[in-house]
Order: structure tokens, then sequence, then C-alpha cells
């Protein structure tokens, strides 16, 4: 599926030789492979984001790597001297300082008439509401007090609390009482955002009851590319947070599709997504299609080799042809996803502290009959702490057969050895 918005200019179709990615960790360390398989070259920048760690990224990915330092027209030049083309976020925290560098590089980029409506999660909904979109009620504050009276006023328990800008349910809680919500309140806006940014205030919302689903797209001058479409499965922990449990494809024929794409590509009109990847996470209520949020980047964790090897396409790959042949993705070119059989991605969910990932019991999971692949975040012998939310998880890992009960009895096995060996847990740690 490609759509287009009659608000943006008409398509170019001049690709970029030369590619910068802000912020190449997590998906952002696929990208020079992806882009280089379409000849296009690749430069890494590093933003000024305090205390970003990178990950997952092999040394020698990157021919030229520059450190911004705050001076976006510097950085832009110094692209410039290097044929820099097109500017793409590696992961969240490179979102605004890309779509600033392709705006003063005069590169295809995303619309700047509310850039921040991109990352601040309270702008995100009031530009998607103005925009004619269902939307979850709710107000962002720095005051406890405002908090429980909208709460108290809402009247429908639980709700929402978050912080404006983060990622991954990073301090997402559900709070089914006034006390439990200015705790979440207290706890939220002590610590920082996965970036390093301040909670000075939080976002309340109501919860929104329905199956939540995420959209991965890539997008070239206005005109919308469907990648795929996953439905999510999250489970609480502690009662009050949100975690990833499973995800998996739905067949572009569930009529689920037809309802939340639509949604979906008017939310990127919306938040004036243009160029590039998105990644937009709705949940399909009684009233329809909600936005949860809308990330300007690459979706998630994926290895995008297990992606496209069971869907047909991969969302990095697709990006890469967008930026290197934007005519492909005009004309309708971009190869369209087609899950092969079942697949499901399922987080791993250390319940433990200090436990330690048992060599014996991960042989075990690559036994298992629907096995696929795992990815590990963490070296074995690390002590772990307990998954309270996706960046304390060790690791996820894929699973796929013809028969959907394979999968699922493989999955229960999974979920048992992580109680019984798979992290080396002491005794006196184990849950009851």
């Amino acid at each position: 599926m490609t759509a287009r918005s009659s608000a943006d200019p008409e398509p170019s179709v001049a690709g970029a030789g030369t590619a910068a990615v802000v912020d190449a960790h997590g998906m952002g360390a696929f990208l020079p492979a992806a882009l280089a398989r379409h000849r296009v070259a690749c430069v890494h920048v590093r933003s000024d984001t305090p205390d970003l760690q990178m990950a997952g990224r092999a040394a020698g990915d990157f021919a030229v790597e520059l450190q911004h330092h705050g001076d976006v027209a510097a950085t832009a030049r110094a692209l410039r001297a290097h044929g820099v083309g097109f500017v793409i976020a590696g992961t969240e925290s490179g979102v605004l300082l890309a779509d600033r560098l392709s705006a003063e590089l005069g590169t295809p980029g995303n619309g700047m008439a509310r850039p921040t409506a991109r990352r601040d999660k309270y702008e995100m909904t009031r530009a998607v509401r103005e925009a004619g979109l269902d939307t979850a009620a709710g107000i962002a504050t720095s005051s406890a007090r405002e908090l429980t009276r909208w709460a108290r006023d809402h009247g429908s328990w639980p709700v929402v609390l978050k912080p404006r800008s983060s990622a991954g349910t990073d301090n997402v809680r559900f709070c089914h009482t006034e006390q439990a919500l200015e705790e979440a309140f207290e706890a939220v806006t002590a610590d920082t955002d996965r970036y390093g940014g301040h909670n000075t205030t939080v976002l309340v919302q109501e919860y929104l009851r329905g199956d939540e689903y995420f959209v991965n797209t890539v997008s070239r001058d206005g005109s919308h590319h469907l990648v795929e479409v996953w439905r999510y499965h999250k489970s609480p922990i502690d009662g009050a947070r949100p975690m990833y449990d499973f995800e998996e494809p739905v067949p572009p024929e569930d009529p689920a599709v037809a309802t939340v794409v639509p949604y979906v590509l008017s939310v990127l009109d919306a938040l004036e997504i243009r160029n590039g990847a998105a990644h937009t996470e709705v949940i399909l209520t009684a009233r329809g299609p909600v936005l949860v949020e809308s990330a300007a980047r690459a979706g998630g964790s994926h290895a995008p080799a297990v992606v496209s090897r069971f869907l047909g396409t991969d969302q990095l790959d697709c990006m890469a042809r967008a930026i290197a042949r934007p005519e492909d993705l005009f004309a309708r070119r971009l190869p369209r996803y087609r899950p092969s059989s079942r697949l499901r991605y399922v987080t791993l969910v250390n319940p433990y502290e200090a436990a330690v990932l048992s060599a014996g019991h991960l042989a075990e999971l690559r036994a298992l009959d629907s096995f696929v692949d795992l990815v590990l975040t963490v070296p074995q012998d690390t002590p772990l702490p307990r998954t309270v939310d996706l960046f304390t998880s060790p690791g996820y890992l894929y699973l796929a057969a013809a028969d959907p009960a394979q999968v699922e009895a493989d999955y229960r096995r999974l979920r048992d050895l992580e109680k019984n060996g798979l992290y080396d847990a002491s005794r006196r740690d184990r849950p009851a």
C-alpha cells in the first residue's frame, strides 16, 4: 500500500549517493549494510544526547563518523562536504537532530512546522487530534494535584502515566488508584528518560482497551509505503508496568489491517513524516483505532534478515531502496509483506535479580522445534537486572512453524525455562 498527501510537493526521482545516519545504534546498526546493498554510502553522526551508549554496531561500519556539538550549521557543513543527500535517524535520540540537519541541508526531510510533535507525546497527541483523528484523552502536567484532579474527573481506572519523551515502555505505569498515580508521578519526575532528559512533566492518558498493533512504513516526499503490520501481546509486571511479551505479524487480509493502516497513514501526514521510516503504535478500540505513539525512525529491535525471510521484505531494505531509488516507492515497486508461516517474536523476561544466563539452558532454547534465531543484548556471564521494561530484557528470540500449535508449545516451554534455570538464579531470589 502506498499513499500520498495532496499537500506535499511533487516527488523527486533523485536518489542519494550518500546518507547520514544520526545515532546508529539499535536498528540503526543495520543501516550501513542495507544502504550499501543499494550503493548508498553512509556517514555516521553522533548526537550530543548525554550518556548515550552505542550498542550493536561493529567497528568499521562507517567510513566517516562525526560528532555533533550542538551547532547544526557546522554539522551540516561537514555533511555537505561529504556529499550527503539524505539524513535519517538511526534511533529515537536522533529524530530531532536528523530533521534539523535535513532542513539545514535542504535535503528530503520531514515537515518543520511542528517538529517536536515527533518526539513529545503530548504535542504528538495534539497534532493528531487537530488533524481530526481520534486520540486518547489526557493532559501533560508538572503538578500532582492537577494530575489527580484530571483522573478524578475522567472517572475511569486505570489510567496510564508516562514520560513525554522516551521509548520502549520506559517508566510507563498503569495506575489503578489516586495513591498509585501520585506515587508513579513522584517516581517518574524524580527520574530521567531513556536519553538523559529530565522528566519535569508527565503525560497521563485514558487507558485504551483493545488489541495493540504496530505499523512500520517508509516514506518519500510524502508518499507512504506499508512495510508490515504486527500485533503486540503485552503482560503487566508488578501489576503496573506493561511489558512486551510476544508479537506476531498480521496477514494483510486480516480485517484489522484495513482499519488500522488508513488511520496510521493519516497520522503520518498529521505529524509531517514525509521522508524516511516510521514506527506507529495504535490500539484498535471499540470506537476505532487510537494512537499510542508514532516514531519517525525504524521500528524496534527486529532482525531484518529473519523478518525478510518470513515476510518477504523488511523495513530497512525498503527504506534503503526509497533513498537510493525513490521511483520504486512512487511506482509501487517496493515489495509487499506476506507471512509465509506462523512467526512469533518473543521478548526474554528475567524475573530474578542478579541472575546469569545459563549456557546449558540456552542450548535447550536453540533445540526447540520452532526455533529460528536468538539475539542476546548482554553477555552470558554478565549479572542481569530483573526485567521491568524493554531495556532490562536480556534479548529476544524468534519461533516459526507451519503449525501454530508448535509455536505456542515452544513459547510455553521458553517461559517455563525462564522460571526454572535459564537465568541461573539463586533460590532466595526466586519469586513465590
